[in-house]
């Protein structure tokens, strides 16, 4: 894979940093992306978990849980500003110490309640993470090679929420263990994003931190990162307890996630191949249909397990694939703290879409037996018929 010609990663007047140092680069911060997403997967069962065996209500777990969008809302508007003031690697390195004295701190507090303030700074570190590893990756790849490069982003970050679970399957929720697990990935982390040999990106400071104005800037980000966020924590919370309703055990019904995550992971190299050799937005339309029509065919596919799971693989690839097309479409128009702020606003627009999605999914399904498919076509579809009026108007986030 290529990644030559980024000399504004480096210093204006530096030369131009080795493919080999490039590609450790990348490496590094797709790494650290990974362990966020590993940690990050870890701790929200963890927490709740921990909470339920406290004896606090489901209410309670849920207000615990929406403490992490109050940290994201706290940092995401001076985010960009920060950026600029201080560059990428300082404040992740700031939030991976963060996060890992937060995650000792859980459990050595002496009351639960402690937890809602810990949930807050957990959220204010996961933000800065996610935003500056996607920004610090995009500045990294060319516009040539953008499309390979952040569908291993995601592919790997994916693999980093699949693993959290994991850990915790074999840790069990008792005691310091897993927590302190979790802060020994972030300081594995720490230490592969200090290594003097990773390119930092330049980040330069202005006065333009509105997230408004990058919403308006990147309509296609805002929408597919709302559709995205909607569409996944409504098929997390339902999509087991939608195949029982059609028959089948809670076990095999489990399983059907895991084959969803498996494509979503194993097929973002190939859709970062046809980001690369087609017109972005083309692709991305495209996408949104099959995943129309695919979601749609979950009543049938569920009928026979040979079909669901290779039809949820692929489905998993495809409409993840959407959010992997997003990445290269404004890593090819933004840079810097405007990149940043681009990512910031759409942290504000997943939690939206975490908060709708579930919530209406939930409503369709107690319309009618196959509202969740019908939900997620829906939110599909919408995003098509959005990215033809945008197509139509001429007001998308990328070259055509």
């Amino acid at each position: 894979m290529s990644v030559s010609g980024h000399q504004a990663a480096s210093a204006p007047s530096a030369s131009p940093p080795s493919q080999a140092r490039l590609l450790f680069s990348l490496a590094v911060v797709i790494g650290a992306a990974t362990i966020f997403g590993l940690t990050y997967s870890l701790t929200a069962p963890l927490v709740a978990i921990n909470l339920a065996a406290a004896g606090l209500s489901e209410t309670v777990i849920g207000l615990n849980a929406a403490m992490h969008a109050v940290g994201v809302l706290l940092v995401a508007p001076i985010l960009p500003r920060l950026a600029g003031r201080f560059g990428a690697r300082p404040l992740i390195l700031a939030a991976l110490v963060l996060t890992g004295v937060l995650l000792l701190l859980f459990p050595a507090v002496p009351s639960v309640w402690l937890w809602f303030p810990l949930r807050i700074g957990l959220g204010i570190g996961a933000e800065i993470l996610f935003v500056l590893t996607e920004t610090w990756t995009s500045e990294l790849s060319s516009d040539a090679t953008r499309g390979r490069v952040m569908a291993a982003y995601t592919a790997l970050l994916s693999l980093g929420f699949a693993g959290g679970p994991l850990i915790l399957s074999f840790t069990g929720p008792e005691g310091m263990l897993p927590f302190a697990i979790g802060a020994g990935v972030c300081l594995l982390a720490l230490l592969l994003v200090a290594q003097p040999r990773v390119i930092q990106p330049a980040m330069q400071a202005h006065d333009h931190s509105n997230l408004l104005r990058f919403m308006r800037l990147a309509p296609i980000a805002m929408s597919t990162t709302a559709l995205n966020a909607a569409v996944e924590t409504a098929g997390l919370s339902f999509l087991t307890l939608y195949a029982v309703r059609l028959g089948w055990q809670e076990q095999a019904g489990t399983q059907l996630i895991t084959t969803l995550m498996v494509g979503a992971i194993l097929l973002q190299l190939p859709v970062g191949w046809l980001c690369d050799k087609m017109d972005r937005q083309r692709l991305m339309l495209w996408l949104g249909v099959l995943s129309t029509v695919g979601a749609l065919a979950w009543p049938l596919m569920l009928q026979h397990p040979w079909v669901a799971y290779p039809a949820l693989f692929l489905w998993g690839g495809v409409f993840v694939g959407i959010y992997t097309t997003m990445l290269a479409i404004i890593g090819s128009r933004f840079r810097g703290t405007d990149l940043v702020g681009v990512y910031a606003a759409m942290g504000l627009l997943w939690g939206g879409g975490a908060l709708l999605g579930p919530s209406l999914a939930g409503l369709a399904l107690d319309v009618t037996t196959h509202g969740l498919p019908l939900f997620v076509a829906l939110a599909c579809g919408g995003f098509v018929l959005f990215l033809l009026m945008l197509r139509r108007s001429g007001a998308g986030d990328a070259r055509r």
